[in-house]
């Protein structure tokens, strides 16, 4: 006798994929191929070949050089600062042979925990390696539990799931709530901060962290629509506060002109809403204190204010006879690997041995 499927299952039901218009899928929440890469392996070789990233996922940059230069051997003992994805953890571990410890440490706790379990697919689970949900700028809460590390690695970009994932803000893209803070549980989001800041705040907000040259005239439309009762709190709502305030520019200059400015824009509200710079202060100046001697730091860049900071905590440490060797000139990613990760354009690696 056949049996009726939905009888003996009345739970199971077909759920269809919602269809979306035109040829490719456009929208973050479409890309059901590029957001299951295990099922969808072909098309995410894809996009990477096409100079693409794939969403929901982040291509790590100058693995190679990073790796060349922490020269990690099996036995020891690491930290990846900024988790993220998980690529540069991967090929860490890698390296250990399975002998020897990572840590691992990352603010936002919805991806932290999504890179826990893929890493734990892969084979690397917490015998040789730890996942922390905190910001690296309390690495020296580390120092007990970890002896002090071998090698450490900080990856100052944001990760490509953050960026192209409307919900989190960090994109000018597509509209979405603006957000922007890394762990969306904790702080105040971008729009709450625009809200409370002055004028002159906001001005100096966008000069110091990103020398947006329109900042001026920028605040001043933020904040006379504020007056009239007009919240900027959605991304769209920023653009066009910056495309109205961008009106002077000539008109076939102005398409670039809002694109730059936007993305600088958002660039320095997420340097503060997430206190970027003091972070990263304190994070350097901790270095010292949990790397082992001989120990190796290697710091990727990806704006002029994180570099800056960066270069003069090195050169300052080795005045003072803390790292044995640093970095006299940036390294910088390949031709090769710009033309296939786009996002690698702006990258700049320093190092310092720990004396």
């Amino acid at each position: 006798m056949e049996s009726n499927r939905e009888e003996t299952n009345p739970e199971i039901k077909h759920k269809r994929r919602p269809r979306y218009s035109g040829l490719y899928p456009k929208k973050f929440s479409e890309k059901y191929k590029e957001l299951d890469p295990e099922k969808y392996a072909d098309t995410i070789e894809h996009i990477i070949e096409k100079g693409g990233t794939p969403a929901g996922m982040h291509i790590s940059i100058m693995v190679k050089e990073i790796l060349d230069f922490l020269d990690i051997k099996p036995g020891q003992t690491g930290l990846d600062a900024t988790l993220g994805y998980g690529g540069h953890t991967k090929e860490m571990l890698k390296c250990l042979e399975g002998r020897g410890h990572i840590f691992a440490l990352d603010i936002d706790p919805i991806e932290s925990e999504k890179t826990r379990e893929r890493l734990l697919k892969a084979g690397f689970g917490p015998d040789i390696l730890t996942v922390k949900n905190m910001n690296f700028a309390e690495v020296d809460n580390l120092r007990e539990e970890s002896g002090g590390f071998d090698f450490i690695l900080a990856d100052l970009g944001v990760s490509s799931m953050q960026i192209d994932n409307p919900e989190r803000g960090f994109t000018f893209k597509d509209d979405g709530p603006l957000d922007l803070r890394m762990n969306p549980l904790e702080g105040k989001s971008a729009a709450e901060r625009l809200y409370e800041m002055s004028y002159e705040e906001m001005c100096g907000m966008f000069v110091e962290n990103s020398d947006e040259p329109c900042a001026e005239e920028i605040a001043r439309v933020i904040v006379n629509r504020r007056k009239k009762g007009e919240k900027t709190d959605t991304t769209g709502k920023l653009k066009e506060a910056i495309e109205e305030a961008l009106s002077f520019v000539p008109e076939e200059e102005r398409k670039e002109a809002v694109k730059k400015s936007c993305q600088r824009c958002f660039q320095a509200l997420r340097i503060d809403v997430n206190n970027e710079f003091e972070s990263l202060y304190s994070f350097l100046e901790k270095l010292p204190q949990v790397l082992k001697s001989s120990g190796r730091v290697a710091i990727l860049t990806f704006h002029s204010g994180e570099d800056r900071l960066v270069k003069k905590a090195f050169k300052e440490g080795y005045r003072e006879g803390l790292y044995s060797e640093i970095a006299r000139d940036v390294i910088r990613p390949s031709a090769e690997e710009c033309i296939r990760n786009s996002r690698a354009h702006s990258t700049k690696m320093r190092w310092a041995i720990r004396a």
